[in-house]
């Protein structure tokens, strides 16, 4: 595995990559970056890909400290189009997870001339309530109210509560207790992307509706943990319904951080799907 710098019209993005052949391309979540994908690096390297995990711009090894712009849905996926379009230069296929997730649904639509499929784990997100009721299913909690937990994990930050902001986000989006039963990697790497929550906060990416999702005609799996808190079952639920080409797998026994906590049944699944294409 190594280390990669990619230049950018703006900037550089940073992350690493393994192995060789069609490109698989890893996009992280909320408080994450590349070592979010620590575990799928090797084994989905060894079955015939070149993989790559990139760190969304503003996140580690980038020092933020929440002055300026640049950590925006807007500016994320404007940047993943440009790494794949000057330096892969092959379409991909797209695996995000949570918040990266929701960037991945973006640039499908944005773009599916990038992308080979689409692989969305627990995918966050603001959607349209009508997604919701066309589906048969009750609508999650408006944004402005679900939200409201970001705002008080920054206000935490802020006041230097690194971690009880951070328990209090990673708690809320994957289950009470995860981050105290997490690892020391993990919460360092939380720990030094404290501070996109500021951009998170800040960002307002539209709601994704229908006829965004009904353009995209990638083949997609959804992938979501048994013990995922809410919205991200009704998002499940919703997408499956309403993307074109979607198959959805539910992994027993874990939350959200499926990929970290059973890494072995995550690979097989996202390989499986790829391989059948």
């Amino acid at each position: 595995m190594k280390s990669v710098v990619w230049p950018l019209a703006e900037g550089v993005l940073h992350g690493v990559e393994q192995g060789e052949g069609v490109p698989v391309l890893l996009v992280h979540g909320s408080l994450c970056d590349y070592r979010y994908w620590q575990a799928q690096m090797a084994p989905l390297a060894g079955a015939g890909w070149r993989v790559i995990a990139v760190s969304l711009r503003r996140c580690y090894p980038e020092r933020w400290d929440g002055q300026g712009d640049g950590f925006s849905s807007e500016r994320h996926v404007a940047d993943l189009v440009e790494l794949i379009d000057e330096h892969l230069r092959e379409p991909v296929h797209l695996v995000g997870h949570s918040r990266g997730g929701n960037l991945a649904l973006r640039l499908a639509a944005q773009r599916p001339d990038l992308l080979r499929s689409l692989v969305l784990a627990d995918p966050g997100g603001d959607y349209a309530v009508e997604l919701f009721q066309a589906s048969g299913l009750e609508a999650p909690l408006a944004p402005a109210r679900r939200n409201l937990f970001r705002e008080e994990a920054l206000r935490l930050i802020r006041v230097g509560e690194l971690e009880a902001g951070m328990q209090l986000f990673v708690d809320t989006v994957s289950g009470a207790g995860i981050w105290q039963r997490s690892s020391a990697r993990f919460r360092q790497m939380a720990l030094d992307n404290a501070f996109t929550l500021v951009g998170q906060v800040r960002d307002r990416p539209g709601v994704i509706g229908a006829d965004l999702l009904h353009g995209i005609r990638r083949p997609t799996l959804l992938l979501g943990g048994e013990r995922s808190p809410a919205p991200f079952p009704q998002v499940l639920r919703m997408l499956a319904r309403q993307l074109p080409d979607a198959r959805c797998e539910i992994l027993p026994g874990v939350s959200h951080g499926m990929n970290v906590q059973r890494p072995a049944q995550f690979n097989r699944l996202l390989r499986e799907f790829i391989e059948a294409l």
